[in-house]
């Protein structure tokens, strides 16, 4: 064959190239990257299409005593809503003042807080080993069977991970999340709630490539849930998800944005009920934070605004 080929003739670098690149991309399946917990397979749409949107005034305060160990004060002033039966929405006045403790160490990290109307939240976080840590949040609160705690293991192996969870009211969960390629990983989930004798069962998909992610998950409770992630530059995303309940035929869709400037940070969202809202971060300077939040529905004539602070 090397005869066949007239002298002084060059062969095209671009063809060994190619053979390299076809040779390169063999999926090594016994080397597959881990994949993100199960019931996080959405957070890069939650970034953009749900942030923290809060009405009237808020103030936050973080004083580090030392390297682990650090004191917060919060205040808000702002509007409660009430459940109503009618279409309005109702709203009282009311101030809270949060006081919170907080501990980070590299295997354990440890966060309280406590409410002027009697509530107490805790989280716990500990790294048992480097593949089994052990989460926990509980509420405790003044008001009858409103009180509740969760326990989640997570395991996190070379490609998988799987996670189990109980809480009070005979509430149980296990979930598992598998890469199948570098790029895909699948997973599912059941649980079981004691109290109100019922169970399910989950399932969900994972594509992730440098510039998007798109999800998808089903439940036996009737829940449909899309989502879509592209990552226009590294400051710019773009997202979009789609929520439909086949039990009452609930459907919704929404499109937002997450957009990363040099001092600020600014995401926002409409959905398909005509519900807007953003939400923006500005660093006036180091440890120094200003918020700005709005969420306006049109549909149900409910208008939200708010402005905080964040100091520490």
């Amino acid at each position: 064959m090397a005869g066949l080929v007239p002298p002084g003739t060059a062969i095209p670098a671009d063809a060994s190239k190619t053979a390299h690149t076809k040779a390169d991309e063999k999926i090594d399946y016994m080397n597959l990257p881990c994949p993100i917990p199960y019931e996080e397979i959405h957070r890069e749409a939650l970034m953009s299409l749900k942030p923290e949107t809060f009405e009237g005034l808020r103030f936050d305060f973080t004083k580090g005593l030392n390297q682990k160990f650090s004191l917060s004060h919060s205040v808000l002033m702002g509007p409660t809503e009430l459940p109503s039966q009618s279409g309005e929405t109702i709203k009282i006045p009311t101030a809270h003042y949060e006081f919170g403790a907080n501990f980070i160490d590299p295997n354990l990290m440890l966060i309280g807080r406590m409410l002027t109307d009697g509530r107490l939240n805790a989280r716990v976080k500990w790294d048992l080993t480097d593949n089994l840590t052990v989460k926990a949040n509980a509420q405790l609160t003044n008001e009858p069977h409103m009180s509740h705690c969760m326990v989640n293991f997570d395991y996190k192996g070379k490609d998988y991970r799987s996670q189990f969870q109980m809480g009070n009211a005979a509430l149980f969960g296990a979930s598992y999340i598998q890469s199948v390629t570098p790029h895909l990983s699948l997973g599912g989930e059941v649980f079981w709630a004691g109290q109100h004798r019922k169970s399910g069962v989950g399932y969900a998909g994972r594509y992730e490539t440098d510039k998007m992610v798109a999800t998808g998950q089903v439940a036996s409770t009737g829940m449909v849930a899309l989502s879509y992630v592209q990552k226009v530059s590294e400051k710019v995303s773009l997202a979009t998800d789609f929520m439909y309940n086949y039990m009452s035929r609930d459907v919704t869709a929404s499109v937002g944005y997450d957009y990363i400037l040099r001092q600020s940070r600014l995401r926002g969202k409409i959905d398909s009920n005509g519900c807007t809202a953003a939400y923006l971060e500005e660093r006036l300077n180091m440890g120094l934070n200003f918020i700005l939040s709005a969420e306006i529905d049109h549909k149900k004539n409910d208008y939200k605004f708010g402005f905080g602070l964040t100091v520490g």
